[in-house]
């Protein structure tokens, strides 16, 4: 024998228990004949065997604390399927004596029942299966065709009309036994076999009414919402009648003017296009002799272009060369700076000059950095006029091409009148048409030599300014020139400013020379003062004679006296002299010691 699955039979048992809770539920309810309250023994029966049935496969969940496995989790998914099973939830959560999951289930089965949709909930968390994995096992009963089975007999379930209490009831901590002795056949049973025939006609003939019921009721609201719109598509036809008819007699009466009109407008368009012939010719020659001067300016305009390009790269050089040679003065400039530096006392008068040259640098490098910038903007608009040139090839090129679709419809004007004059007579509804057409081709060829016109305007007002900007430029290349000739003669300056400081340090050197020869004669002095020491001077009474000449001193021959030796010479005799950079003559000095003379008055001169 082959061996059968045990879920299977697990299936197939739960399936037939909920077969009998249901019938002997429904059975019972109808024999009791009124609402059922949570006391009565089948209905507490039927909540264990959909208790059951719920919790077949069921997977366990892993939480914080324990291992937990409750059916509030899968019952909990239906407030997302079905948005009516929202206040349920609701309603289930808010309630203050439910403390466990399972209570919170046991009290939304019996809120479902009380609603009567309780196999609706059942067969919409059913047909999401793929959000059932989540919560059983593949061979629970939910899962497999058993379920779809159980929730088929729910639908009985709606005869049944039940109030049960749930606020008060201790939902938590029931246990959910089944009681198989209710289900046992007994010999009443058997001799109640009719009454169950009529009570299962009954329900089914109930069953069968209430369906009608509902198909009733949406079948009036759909043909009240039919009528409803008919009554308005009927309103809006009837107004549209009326409007078609108002403007049908409003067409036919201006049908009328339009006829007798044409025959008016034929008559003026004839001399019309006699007179725009010759206006056209007219205008045709007038803008073939100024497309000759446009020719022309145009020539002249770009000749000056290439010569002011050529001047902009001539004068770039030129910066360029000016650039090297301001590094070059600046350059020449620190070194004259370190140079100045190290010799401050005794050229005061050349870092003046410095400063000078520096600030006229300066104010060549800001003109450098005008002419720059005026180079850009001179770039810029060059660029800009490049772009105007285009623009005028363009419209030249548009304007052509319009002017040969201008002739072209002439021509065809003029054929077009000539077939015209034939078949007027037998051809009045065509030569309308072609009158439209004459007519909007005329309007056209009158807008496009406006056009024409005005883009003569525009581009004999570009020509001005590109005339005006050329003047300009070479206003600015005149500046250029003159600027160039001013650093040229700055460059001139700095040259002989380089000389004179050239002259200046070779002076110095000079004079450092001469100090260098002083100070030896000085170090040569002090020895001699050194071996002189011990010697007197003599009294100014007692030197009456030079001690070289020895005349007698008098006003022309005055006394020099040496600080070292003592000695005494007269002004004639004394004509060593020495330069010193503390006094601006030069000192005489001693013959014998080379010392420096005092000059005394003589005893004879008060």
């Amino acid at each position: 024998l082959a061996v059968k699955d045990p879920t299977a039979v697990e299936r197939a048992n739960l399936l037939n228990m909920a077969k009998l809770s249901i019938k002997g539920l429904i059975e019972s309810a109808l024999s009791f004949g009124r609402t059922l309250d949570s006391d009565y023994p089948p209905l507490q029966q039927f909540f264990v065997v959909m208790e059951h049935c719920l919790k077949h496969g069921l997977k366990v969940r892993k939480s914080f604390l324990s291992y937990n496995k409750t059916i509030w989790g899968p019952l909990e998914l239906v407030e997302k399927l079905y948005p009516e099973a929202e206040e349920i939830a609701a309603s289930v959560r808010d309630l203050p004596g439910l403390k466990t999951p399972l209570g919170r289930a046991r009290a939304w089965l019996r809120l479902a029942l009380m609603q009567k949709k309780m196999a609706d909930y059942l067969r919409c968390l059913i047909i999401q299966r793929d959000l059932l994995s989540e919560f059983y096992e593949y061979h629970a009963l939910m899962m497999e065709e058993e379920g779809a089975v159980i929730v088929g007999l729910l639908v009985g379930l709606n005869v049944i009309d039940a109030n049960l209490c749930v606020k008060g009831e201790d939902l938590d901590s029931q246990v959910g036994v089944i009681d198989f002795s209710m289900y046992l056949k007994s010999d009443d049973d058997i001799g109640g076999k009719e009454r169950n025939v009529q009570i299962a006609a009954i329900l089914d003939q109930k069953n069968y009414v209430e369906e009608l019921n509902r198909q009733l009721n949406s079948t009036v609201s759909s043909l009240h919402a039919r009528v409803d719109s008919l009554e308005k598509s009927n309103t809006k036809l009837i107004e549209e009648l009326a409007i078609a008819k108002n403007n049908i007699i409003k067409l036919q009466e201006e049908n009328h003017q339009l006829r007798s009109e044409n025959t008016l407008i034929l008559m003026k368009t004839q001399h019309h296009l006699e007179a725009t012939k010759v206006d056209v010719e007219a205008e045709l020659q007038t803008y073939k002799h100024s497309r000759q001067g446009l020719d022309e300016m145009y020539n002249e305009a770009r000749r000056q272009l290439r010569e002011e390009s050529q001047l902009r790269q001539d004068m770039e050089n030129e910066l360029v060369v000016q650039v090297s040679m301001k590094h070059e003065i600046e350059l020449a400039m620190k070194l004259l700076e370190k140079d100045i530096h190290e010799k401050q006392d005794a050229l005061i008068g050349l870092r003046q000059q410095l400063d000078e040259v520096k600030a006229i640098n300066m104010e060549m490098y800001q003109k450098l950095q005008v002419s720059e910038d005026a180079m850009k903007e001179k770039n810029e608009i060059i660029g800009r006029l490049e772009d105007k040139t285009n623009e005028i090839n363009a419209t030249m090129k548009q304007l052509e091409q319009r002017l040969q679709q201008a002739e072209k419809a002439q021509m065809e004007a003029e054929a077009e009148d000539e077939k015209l004059k034939q078949e007027y007579v037998n051809k009045s509804d065509s030569l309308q048409k072609e009158f439209s057409q004459k007519e909007e081709q005329l309007l056209q060829l009158e807008t496009d030599l406006k056009i024409e016109k005005e883009w003569r305007q525009t581009l004999e007002d570009d020509l001005q300014k590109e005339k005006e900007t050329v003047s300009h430029l070479r206003t600015e290349t005149q500046e250029i020139i003159n600027l160039k000739k001013e650093f040229l003669k700055l460059q001139e300056k700095n040259k002989q400013l380089k000389r004179i400081c050239q002259d200046q340090e070779a002076a110095l050197e000079e004079l450092a020379s001469k100090l260098s020869e002083s100070k030896l004669k000085i170090e040569d002095i002090k020895e001699a003062n050194k071996a002189l020491q011990g010697q007197v001077w003599l009294k100014d009474k007692e030197a009456t004679h030079c001690k070289l000449c020895e005349k007698e001193f008098s006003l022309s021959k005055r006394k020099h006296h040496c600080r070292n030796c003592g000695e005494i010479f007269c002004n004639a005799c004394s004509d060593n002299e020495l330069p010193l950079p503390s006094s601006p003559k030069p000192v005489r000095v001693c013959d014998s010691c080379h010392a420096i003379l005092i000059q005394r008055c003589s005893s004879n001169v008060p």
